[in-house]
């Protein structure tokens, strides 16, 4: 029998290719993550991120210029706290006039269109590094709660459009949500870490923030990364209790977790390119083991197949500058 269908014709040239194509790439999928320090005229290259860097306030207006100029409209924030400033209860993340609550200003100062989302975590602001405050060695669940629901309230005060927990204490979304509501903060969005794993791919971002725990790990808060049906409890929970936008982290070992949950939820999904797939890509690179242009692009097609509508990765100058 004579054979009809044949389906390279669809892949014969670019031309075609780019009509068929399933998925594309665009500036508005990504969510670039920015890194904050305190100084002045600061551009700090992270060691373990060659090409990424921690910004002064004066110096991120530049960076928040430039990212805008490429059509990238959507920043999530992280501070890097210095070591006077941290204690068991991350006191310091309340502080209406803290670097965190700045860089928020900074931000919105400078381009106020820019969609502004800020770190909700303890780890940077505590002594110990976790992301939760301590008691008796372990990391308490309630308390923790209240503190991060205070913690968004000052972003949202500050001027944030979303806040991201990333946290994984039980029942911080509900918790956060009812502050923000009760405090007439009804339209600041919340996009939460539902799915965040126990992974050894955040060594980098740990090095970046200076945030790496000073005892034990994040097992007893973060996913196993053996479980999967676990990641569709979670974010389901989480969008009981309101959360408006629900995160997959980290990216590419979880992209199964990615489709199962953009298969069953109704919010946008987003996914977290982490620190070490950035790290393992610029080294290879580096080495001359493989083309870094090539696989970066095939790492975030990779993501937007799966299901992400929000793509947040250290890449997205990159990709951007690359597709034109």
């Amino acid at each position: 029998m004579q054979q009809l269908r044949r389906n390279r014709r669809l892949r014969s040239n670019d031309a075609i290719r780019s009509l068929v194509r399933e998925n594309t790439i665009t500036p508005h999928d990504f969510l670039v993550p920015i890194f904050v320090v305190e100084g002045k005229n600061m551009k700090e290259e992270i060691a373990s991120m060659p090409g990424y860097y921690r910004y002064s306030l004066d110096t991120l207006k530049t960076e928040i210029k430039e990212l805008w100029a490429l059509g990238l409209k959507s920043v999530l924030l992280f501070v890097k706290v210095p070591d006077a400033l941290k204690d068991n209860k991350g006191t310091e993340a309340l502080n209406p006039d803290g670097l965190m609550q700045r860089a928020v200003k900074t931000v919105k100062e400078t381009v106020p269109e820019m969609l502004v989302m800020t770190d909700v975590a303890l780890d940077p602001f505590s002594s110990y590094g976790h992301d939760g405050i301590v008691e008796n060695g372990y990391i308490v669940n309630d308390e923790t709660c209240k503190v991060l629901a205070e913690m968004s309230l000052s972003h949202a005060q500050a001027g944030a459009d979303f806040v991201a927990p990333s946290d994984m204490m039980d029942g911080r979304i509900l918790a956060i949500r009812e502050l923000l509501e009760k405090e007439n903060f009804k339209n600041t969005g919340i996009m939460s870490y539902s799915a965040k794993y126990a992974s050894a791919f955040y060594g980098p971002f740990r090095d970046a923030l200076d945030s790496a725990p000073g005892f034990g790990d994040k097992k007893t808060y973060q996913m196993d990364f053996a479980n999967r049906e676990e990641a569709i409890k979670e974010t389901l929970m989480d969008i009981d209790e309101g959360a408006d936008i629900v995160m997959v982290k980290p990216g590419l070992c979880y992209l199964d977790i990615v489709r199962d949950i953009k298969d069953v939820v109704d919010v946008p999904v987003a996914v977290y390119q982490v620190s070490g797939e950035y790290a393992m890509v610029k080294a290879a690179a580096e080495k001359g083991w493989l083309d870094h242009n090539a696989v970066m692009l095939e790492q975030v097609m990779a993501i937007k197949r799966a299901g992400a509508q929000i793509i947040a990765s250290y890449f997205a100058k990159d990709v951007v500058k690359l597709l034109g």
